[in-house]
């Protein structure tokens, strides 16, 4: 009960400041529209706290960006819609898949379908498999498109993907994101605020000399929690850089400008 009573302090309190700094940089709070989540435990979310003034609870889920978070961050939510949304596209393109060439099929793909399975991606990392598999089942459904492959001929699709559209997994596509971000934020070529949680082992003092800092490995916070403490950017951005070979880490490397599909 005492934790809760504090969460609900908590909850006001930082309602009270938002507030605050919004109506001193001008910007209006619409407590009427304003949502928020608790997320956490099970135990946790018994502590929830509704809006002063306001009689909503909290939400199951809450967007922002356009990506759907849920209480239990499993975005389970939003691989489903954005799934839909792919394979009402998929169904749109097989009518017109007799007209298209391989390429134009590509191009089609990759602008309608890319678009979407690539977007914010890198906040998937470490989803359970069983949440991503929707996403994988437009990846190949995308490719029995693009070489006109029906559902029930006996090819491996997996193959398909690997060996002639030289397609990456969806799984892989999430820690290429990460490792694509680690890299423009050690070339200035992302925002400050995630630059600075990209630091070489090299700039550790004690940890200069290891093998690792010549490789281009790069230091992480130690997180006590499991669940929801290796999804921080701090620290799965740079586990996700330190798996890499060597050469991939080279500084003479450029960044991909777009997402691989």
């Amino acid at each position: 009960m005492t934790e809760c009573v504090m969460a609900s302090k908590s909850m006001t309190s930082c309602t009270e400041e938002l507030e605050s700094w919004m109506t001193s940089n001008r910007p209006k709070l619409n407590a009427d529209k304003t949502e928020f989540i608790w997320t956490g435990s099970n135990q946790d979310k018994h502590c929830s706290n509704r809006f002063e003034g306001s009689s909503d609870v909290p939400e199951c889920s809450v967007k922002c960006l356009g990506m759907l978070i849920d209480s239990n961050v499993t975005f389970a939510r939003y691989i489903r819609r954005v799934a839909a949304s792919c394979f009402w596209q998929i169904r749109q393109l097989w009518k017109i898949r007799r007209s298209l060439t391989v390429e134009n099929a590509k191009t089609l793909v990759h602008a309608l379908l890319a678009s979407r399975i690539d977007y914010c991606n890198s906040i998937l990392y470490r989803a359970a498999a069983v949440h991503l598999r929707p996403l994988q089942s437009v990846l190949n459904a995308a490719a029995r498109l693009v070489l006109k492959l029906c559902k029930f001929d006996r090819v491996s699709i997996s193959a398909m993907i690997r060996n002639e559209l030289h397609w990456l997994p969806v799984h892989k596509r999430i820690v290429y994101k990460l490792c694509l971000l680690v890299f423009k934020c050690q070339h200035e070529q992302a925002p400050t605020y995630l630059s600075s949680l990209c630091s070489p082992l090299s700039a550790v003092t004690t940890r200069r000399q290891l093998r690792a800092a010549t490789q281009g490995d790069l230091n992480y916070p130690q997180t006590r929690n499991v669940t929801y403490g290796s999804l921080a950017f701090a620290v799965a951005g740079p586990t996700c850089w330190n798996l890499l070979p060597p050469s991939l880490k080279s500084p003479l490397l450029k960044p991909e400008t777009r997402p691989f599909l």
